[in-house]
C-alpha cells in the first residue's frame, strides 16, 4: 500500500471514531450493531476482500480493496484469533469529522485477542444509500 493509501485509510477511520452530537435511534443502533456483527465476521475469518465487498459506498470510494486488505491484514494478524469480544456502546448520529453528512453509528466493542488482552474496536456503520446498513470505518486501539 503506498503511504498516501495508508493515509487516506487513517484519516477515514479516524474521523470516523469522533462522532459529534449526541441523538439517539434505536432502531438505527440495532440494525448498524446487526451489520457490524456480520462485517467483524468476515474480518474475524480473515476474509478481508469480502469485508470490502461488503462495505458500505463511502469506504469502497476511499480504498481500493487491495488497500483495504493489506490494512486489515497488517492490523488484525499481529493479534491473534479474537477470544472475545464485549458490546460497549453504540451512538447514532448524523455528522462525523472528514466524512459526509448522513447517518451513522458508532460502534465500540471491547475486544481480547490471542496476542492482546484488551483492545477496543471502533467500527462505524452508516445507511448506505440502498437504506441498508454497512460499515464505512473500523479502528483497533
Amino acid at each position: 500500500m503506498t503511504a498516501k493509501g495508508l493515509s487516506v485509510v487513517f484519516i477515514l477511520f479516524v474521523g470516523l471514531i469522533f462522532p459529534r452530537p449526541i441523538l439517539a435511534n434505536p432502531t438505527a443502533e440495532k440494525a448498524a450493531v446487526t451489520s457490524s456483527v456480520a462485517w467483524l465476521s468476515l474480518v474475524d475469518a480473515g476474509k478481508y476482500p469480502e469485508s470490502w465487498d461488503q462495505a458500505a459506498e463511502y469506504l469502497r470510494n476511499a480504498v481500493t480493496k487491495e488497500q483495504l486488505s493489506d490494512s486489515l491484514k497488517g492490523a488484525r494478524s499481529p493479534l491473534g484469533k479474537v477470544i472475545s469480544r464485549k458490546l460497549k456502546s453504540k451512538q447514532y448520529t448524523k455528522t462525523l469529522p472528514g466524512a459526509p453528512d448522513g447517518e451513522y453509528v458508532v460502534i465500540r466493542y471491547e475486544t481480547q485477542f490471542e496476542k492482546k488482552k484488551s483492545a477496543i474496536e471502533t467500527i462505524t456503520p452508516m445507511l448506505d444509500k440502498d437504506g441498508k446498513w454497512r460499515v464505512s470505518g473500523y479502528y483497533i486501539k
